[in-house]
């Protein structure tokens, strides 16, 4: 028999920006397993047809894969300049389950999740795995209530806005340094130098000017609003000038 809704839809729609269709599929993104075991026939009762499992874990396993698939079209089309290293490392970045947790907070899921008594008292609304399980669920809800377009818009609001800081250009900054000095471990080199070559502006809107130096030459620099932004982008201009000239040898 399926269950009877449980959940303030309306109220929860609303603070998700969505209108569901098929209600049953927003419930069942948001019902964890023990609140579905408590649910099931007594021992020793035969039910009347094969259970069929209606907690949140199967849609869990298809929200991961909707989930990677819609993070790589958008930093696909985002950050077009950048490596398949930058954009798995980015990828793993967005959808880990610190980042799904904090976006689960941000619409307050935990406030509608249907738990077992048992979770219920061991602080189970507060806990990153089931946050993180529930969001990944409401994605696959979304995906299959109105297609691959609404879960991406969906994502796009709630996630990776959050994730990319708004602008992005951040989120794929730790790869600049790590994979220059990649690049020069792999040749036998010495890692690379960062120096300070200039500041300007007001103390409130201040430019910076790094410097990467390489073998004691001074390869490439770059800008930011900080010595860490100004360093990678030195990183990324430095890997671009050394990937077009020929290795010698």
């Amino acid at each position: 028999m399926q269950q009877k809704v449980r959940i303030p839809r309306d109220e929860l729609e609303d603070r998700l920006g969505l209108k569901f269709v098929k209600h049953e599929l927003l419930e069942q993104a948001l019902t964890h397993s023990s609140a579905a075991a408590d649910s099931r026939p007594s021992e020793g009762v035969e039910p009347e047809q094969p259970a069929v499992p209606y907690d949140n874990e199967r849609l869990e396993f298809l929200g991961d894969a909707v989930l990677e698939l819609v993070t790589s079209e958008f930093l696909l089309q985002a950050f077009p300049h950048w490596s398949e290293g930058q954009l798995s490392k980015s990828r793993a970045q967005i959808v880990n389950a610190r980042a799904l947790e904090l976006a689960a907070r941000r619409l307050k899921l935990g406030e509608y999740l249907i738990l077992s008594k048992g979770e219920e008292k061991t602080g189970g609304r507060e806990k990153q795995t089931i946050l993180a399980d529930a969001f990944e669920a409401l994605v696959a809800a979304v995906y299959l209530d109105s297609g691959l377009g609404a879960a991406s818009g969906f994502l796009r609001r709630v996630l990776f806005e959050n994730a990319t800081g708004g602008l992005g250009e951040h989120l794929g900054d730790s790869d600049c340094k790590s994979a220059l000095q990649e690049f020069l471990q792999a040749r036998g080199k010495v890692p690379a130098e960062y120096r300070l070559a200039g500041e300007s502006g007001p103390d409130h809107k201040k430019s910076f000017l790094l410097e990467v130096w390489i073998d004691g030459r001074c390869v490439a620099s770059g800008k930011g609003s900080n010595k860490k932004e100004a360093e990678q982008r030195a990183a990324s201009n430095a890997l671009s000038l050394l990937a077009q000239t020929p290795a010698k040898g």
